[in-house]
C-alpha cells in the first residue's frame, strides 16, 4: 500500500476515531443498562415450596405480565396524577418567571445587570437535595423563622407539608431552583437578537412592553420550546425534593411520584423486575410526550413560517 493511500484510509478513518470513544461511552452507560433493564422488566422470580435452600429461586420467563401489572397498580396512577398537578404548578410559573427576568435583564435601563443574573441562576448551582432540605427546615414550624414572625405578629401559621399546600411547597422548591437556568438559556437568545430590529422598533415609536410583546417574545419561540421541553423532563423525573421531605411529614409516602414506586420496589421490596418495568413505562411515557410536544412545536413554526411567507 502506498503512503498516498494510507493517507487517505486515515483521513477517511479520522471521524470515526474520534467518535469511538464516545460510542463507547453511550454503550456501556446508556445503552447496555436500558438493554438490561428491559431484559429484567420481561422476567420475574419464581419460588418452589418455601422458596428455602438452592434452586428454591429461579428466574423465568414472564413476558408482558410485569408490564401489565405496573400499568393496574393504583399506587403508580395516583402518583402519576400526583406529579401532573405538580407539573401544572411548576412549569408555567417557573417559564413564566425566567421570561419575565429575561426580558427585565435585556432592557437598556436595568441597573446591575451581572449581578442580577448571578443571583438568580445561584439557586440553580446548589445541589437538588441540599436545596430541598433548606426549604424544608424553613417549612417546619418548630424551626422556621417565618412561622416564628407569623407567631410574634398573631397571625395563622398554615401547615406547608400536609394536603394541598404540600404541592405548593414542593413546586417553590423546583421553581426557586429551576428558574436561573431556564432565565439564562432565553436571555442568551434575547442576546442575540440584532440591534437592528430594536432601533427599527424604536424609530416605529414602538413601547418596550410592545417591543418585547410583538419583537423579543416570537423571536425567542425556540428557547421557549426547548426549556419546556426540558422543564416537562425534569417534572416527570421529579424525585429529589419529595424523597428528601419525606421524613419531615407523613403526606409524603413512598410512591408520592413514580420515580420513588421504583425505587420502593427495586430497594425496598426487592422486586427489581417489577421496577425495571415501571422504569421503562416512565421512560417511554417521558419520550412520547416530550417528542410529541416538539413535534406540535415544529409544525406551529412550519405553519407560521408558511403564514409569513404568504403575506
Amino acid at each position: 500500500m502506498t503512503s498516498a493511500r494510507r493517507r487517505s484510509y486515515g483521513v477517511k478513518g479520522a471521524p470515526y476515531a474520534f467518535l469511538l470513544p464516545a460510542t463507547v461511552l453511550f454503550a456501556l452507560f446508556f445503552a447496555l443498562p436500558i438493554g438490561y433493564a428491559v431484559w429484567l422488566s420481561l422476567h420475574k422470580v419464581k419460588v418452589s415450596g418455601l422458596g428455602l435452600g438452592a434452586g428454591a429461586r429461579s428466574e423465568v420467563w414472564a413476558g408482558l405480565e410485569n408490564y401489565t401489572d405496573s400499568l393496574t397498580d393504583p399506587e403508580l396512577l395516583a402518583g402519576a396524577l400526583r406529579v401532573l398537578g405538580y407539573g401544572c404548578i411548576v412549569v408555567p410559573v417557573m417559564l413564566g418567571l425566567a421570561l419575565l427576568f429575561a426580558l427585565m435583564l435585556d432592557s437598556e435601563k436595568v441597573r446591575l445587570a451581572p449581578f442580577t443574573r448571578l443571583a438568580i441562576f445561584l439557586p440553580y448551582a446548589i445541589p437538588g437535595v441540599v436545596a430541598a432540605l433548606l426549604w424544608g427546615f424553613l417549612y417546619l414550624p418548630s424551626v422556621s423563622p417565618f412561622f416564628y414572625v407569623l407567631d410574634a405578629l398573631g397571625l395563622p401559621q398554615p401547615d406547608l407539608l400536609d394536603g394541598g399546600p404540600l404541592y405548593g411547597a414542593l413546586s417553590n422548591i423546583a421553581i426557586w431552583g429551576g428558574t436561573g437556568f431556564n432565565m439564562i438559556v432565553i436571555y442568551t437568545s434575547l442576546r442575540a437578537i440584532p440591534a437592528e430590529v430594536h432601533e427599527a422598533a424604536k424609530l416605529d415609536g414602538a413601547t418596550p412592553l410592545q417591543t418585547a410583546l410583538r419583537i423579543k417574545i416570537p423571536m425567542v419561540a425556540p428557547s421557549l420550546v426547548l426549556t419546556f421541553f426540558f422543564s416537562i423532563i425534569a417534572t416527570l423525573q421529579v424525585f429529589n425534593e419529595p424523597t428528601t421531605l419525606k421524613p419531615l411529614t407523613n403526606s409524603v409516602s413512598t410512591t408520592w411520584s413514580p420515580l420513588m414506586k421504583v425505587y420502593r420496589d427495586a430497594f425496598g421490596t426487592g422486586d427489581i423486575y417489577r421496577a425495571a418495568a415501571e422504569a421503562v413505562i416512565i421512560a417511554l411515557a417521558t419520550l412520547v410526550l416530550s417528542f410529541g410536544f416538539l413535534r406540535a412545536a415544529n409544525r406551529r413554526n412550519r405553519q407560521d413560517a408558511r403564514h409569513g411567507g404568504a403575506r
